[in-house]
């Protein structure tokens, strides 16, 4: 019993001293509550703000349950632990209170220990699997950066890569532009460059490529590259802010030469390209885009492949071998595939990558579909296609970038005109200053062409410099569509039933006719039948037809049996012909709102046009063009405003006719006279067209004189005679001519002199004498230029100059000297 009580005693002994102990270190377990709680509380209040878009801020909500639980929990026992150590009389219960403070402290590190660290690892390898769907994203979107990209496969691009690179390695700042239709491999040769050897030696790691898309950021861009160097990416707080901060990484990072590519940056974007110019040593800009971007000068120009490429890069595609037996089998289809993707590399790439290991038959397949359509229709063979491999796609993507309806429409008329033609810049003008009100001069429609080869949509062929950009001359110049955007532009008129489209394009090949046609001509036949048998009068059903462009082309065996159609919404009508006799529609007569009538010979000699008379009926007709083509006699055209004849024989429309020419073009502003071997002189009576303001007669070698009374003509502007070699005598006198501004003679190698009275006409402001050899001496009133309100130029060789410097004390005149063309694009204007 005294053992047990003896034990008793030792035990209470030990259970007072740990009493007293923890009695003891209660307060400072207490003050680790306190600061514990003053410390977690707003961190917590924090991580329930953040916001649920806050990806690599906020844990889950379970997680942040649990810490709150433990948190409060120690938090409301240090508020009943504060409330004992102030009642000194329960101080007994400090031991209990400092043992459960102690035990939610053990329990809160435990907490901090286990759970805490495995909700940061569980946050790690969050970010991880962010980070790398973001860079799937950025690969799948094109969308990134990244250092020298793997070299793709291209073939064809070899000679515009050695250009661009030379670029590359020059010294200096610049901006390069690589420009190209969508597909056409701009990226892959800016891929390509990034992983030249001479490239990767001399940028080493500072070659970055990003990809900029429709719609740039630049924070993006620029958050883009600080991730590539390793940098921490800044708080941006303003666009003019990223800029500053971009500028100051690259100078940091710029010790080595840099090379920045910015790949497929779109149209309008030249202000974002602009932005990442910094003055810096060995510091380069290459920009891939749709657009050429021409305020950073002459770009490099990506064509499609000729042939042999695209059928090598065909081959590397569909896994060809060339030089196997049975290749032999696929030689003729594979070439006849090629024709058809048009030199796209994107194409080459769809269409070999679905034949690669496919049997006999599906080739088969794919050519017969390429005799009948376009690879833009394609889509029923590629239904699953991605945006990155849909070249329709991409390709509509760059019409529709245009900023208005205008210039979109104008792209779709390029397409009304035949494949592998050069489409006169003059014939634009004509039809769109009437079908969308611009004006007449032709600046707004040049201004639609400029914009359009810009975005490579076409091809301006210039083919002899005959005159300035202010002269608003255009005879010399031409637009090539390539094929493939050509069927761009056909297809956007194929959305509607033929008798409702606003542009209507009609191949007529010997005596096939299109089933609507057919259709129309036996509904035709049996109501004249029909007429015969009751011998009433019962009207033929005609094929009515809403089109205000009317497009017809016809082969060399057409057999001229038309169709009676109504078009009675046309404005234009264009005649796209190859024989060598043709006659006008009779349905001609009823276009009554024609006004612009475009007909154009492809043949090899000159098309002889009957049922001129047609036009007669035609009110509203206000600009006629006519190429190779025998010009008729001509009918009475009152409203006609614009005659442009070009390599037509003339000689019965101006010989032949029997009332005089004033009478029959009475208000004629216009008149163009171009490559006409058999003008010898004008028509009586022209020089009564008072109304003449134009008058460009050019490459006329025959005509030999001008008509003396052309200083009958008060409101012409423009007299234009260059390359008239056989032209002997100008009008002795000018004077009348009181609104002449331009006055070109050029390479009229025969002309022995000018009229005598030339310095009177005190509104020219440019003449042009280059060439004019025969000249010897100038007219003495030449000293009355210097009586002009304003500074003319005069263009002339070396031995003009020789003649002006005879008068140099005439003020305002300034004399230029022509530059030496040698240029064969001229032959174009004269295609046979």
């Amino acid at each position: 019993m005294a053992d047990l009580v003896s034990g008793g005693a030792e035990e209470m002994v030990k259970y007072a001293i740990k009493t007293i102990k923890n009695g003891l270190e209660f307060g400072s377990t207490l003050q680790t509550g306190i600061e514990t709680v003053k410390a977690l509380s707003p961190l917590l209040e924090k991580i329930k703000s953040s916001t649920s878009n806050d990806l690599l801020d906020r844990p889950r909500d379970e997680d942040i349950v649990r810490l709150e639980t433990k948190i409060r929990g120690i938090e409301e026992l240090v508020e009943k632990s504060k409330k004992i150590k102030r009642t000194w009389w329960k101080s007994f219960s400090f031991p209990r209170y400092q043992a459960k403070l102690q035990e939610k402290d053990e329990d809160f590190q435990r907490h901090l220990a286990v759970h805490v660290q495995m909700m940061i690892f569980a946050k790690v390898t969050e970010i991880s699997e962010i980070l790398m769907n973001m860079k799937n994203l950025g690969q799948n979107q094109n969308r990134g950066l990244c250092g020298a990209p793997v070299a793709p496969h291209c073939m064809g691009m070899d000679d515009l890569l050695t250009q661009v690179k030379i670029e590359m390695m020059k010294k200096g700042v610049s901006v390069r532009v690589l420009t190209g239709l969508g597909g056409s491999g701009k990226t892959t040769l800016a891929k390509k460059l990034c992983s030249d050897p001479e490239i990767k030696g001399k940028f080493g790691g500072n070659i970055f490529f990003v990809t900029v898309s429709k719609t740039p950021d630049l924070k993006i861009v620029a958050q883009t590259l600080f991730e590539h160097c390793r940098r921490e990416v800044p708080k941006f707080q303003n666009d003019e802010d990223t800029i500053n901060q971009l500028e100051l990484l690259l100078k940091e990072v710029g010790s080595n030469p840099i090379l920045l590519v910015l790949d497929d940056v779109w149209p309008g974007s030249e202000s974002l390209v602009e932005k990442f110019k910094f003055e810096m040593p060995d510091y380069k800009i290459l920009v891939t885009s749709r657009d050429a971007f021409t305020r950073f000068g002459t770009p490099c120009k990506l064509d499609p492949l000729d042939h042999d490429h695209a059928v090598s890069l065909f081959h590397h595609f569909a896994e060809l071998d060339d030089s196997s037996s049975s290749y032999m089998h696929y030689k003729n289809l594979v070439h006849e595939i090629v024709k058809g993707c048009k030199g796209s590399p994107l194409a080459l790439q769809v269409i070999g990558g679905s034949l690669c290991q496919q049997p006999f038959e599906k080739w088969q397949s794919m050519m017969e579909f390429f005799q009948n359509k376009s690879i833009l229709e394609s889509k029923s063979y590629f239904p699953n296609n991605t945006p990155d491999t849909d070249l329709l796609g991409r390709l509509q993507e760059s019409l529709d970038s245009l900023e208005n309806n205008n210039k979109k429409n104008c792209f779709i008329d390029i397409g009304l005109f035949p494949d592998d033609q050069g489409i006169p810049v003059t014939v634009l003008i004509d039809m769109w200053t009437t079908l969308y009100n611009l004006d007449e001069d032709g600046k707004e429609a040049m201004a639609i062409v400029h914009d359009l080869k810009t975005r490579n949509l076409i091809n301006v062929i210039t083919t002899r410099k005959v005159a300035t950009e202010t002269d608003m001359y255009y005879n010399s110049r031409y637009v090539m569509m390539h094929d493939l955007l050509r069927d761009l532009a056909i297809l956007q008129s194929k959305g509607k039933p033929f008798e409702q489209r606003k542009r209507l394009i009609i191949h007529l090949n010997g005596d096939d006719r299109p089933d609507w046609w057919i259709g129309s001509n036996q509904q035709g036949m049996i109501s004249r039948v029909h007429s015969f048998v009751t011998g009433l009068f019962i009207k033929q059903k005609q094929l009515k037809v809403a089109a205000c462009i009317l497009s017809i082309s016809t082969d060399e065996t057409f057999s001229s049996d038309w169709c009676d159609m109504q078009p009675d919404e046309a404005k234009v009508l264009i005649l796209n012909l190859r024989s060598d006799n043709y006659s006008l529609p009779d349905f001609t007569k009823k276009m009554s709102k024609l006004e612009v009538l475009i007909v154009t010979n492809y043949g090899f000699h000159c098309s002889e046009l009957t049922k001129f008379e047609l036009l007669g009926f035609l009110s509203n007709l206000k600009r006629i063009r006519l190429e190779k083509v025998s010009v008729p006699r001509l009918c009475i055209l009152k409203n006609l405003q614009k005659l442009s004849l070009h390599m037509c024989n003339t000689k019965n429309a101006f010989e032949s006719c029997s009332i005089q020419i004033s009478d029959v073009m009475p208000n004629l502003v216009e008149l163009s006279i171009d490559y006409c071997k058999d003008l010898i002189k004008l028509p009586d009576g022209f020089c009564n067209i008072t109304k003449l303001k134009k008058l460009s007669i050019t490459n006329c070698h025959n005509l030999s004189a001008m008509p003396q009374d052309i200083k009958n003509m008060v409101d012409l502007e423009v007299l234009r005679l260059c390359s008239c070699s056989d032209l002997k005598e100008m009008p002795e006198f000018v004077a009348g001519l009181n609104k002449l501004r331009c006055l070109d003679i050029s390479d009229c190698v025969s002309l022995p002199k000018l009229p005598d009275d030339i310095g009177h006409l005190q509104k020219l402001e440019k003449l042009s004498m280059k060439g004019c050899s025969e000249l010897s001496v100038l007219p003495d009133s030449v000293i009355y230029f210097g009586n002009l309100n304003h500074e003319m130029h005069v263009i002339c060789d070396e031995e003009g100059v020789a003649l002006w410097e005879q008068y140099p004390n005439i003020p305002n005149i300034k004399i230029y000297k022509a530059e030496v063309e040698i240029n064969l694009n001229w032959l174009h204007g004269t295609r046979s």
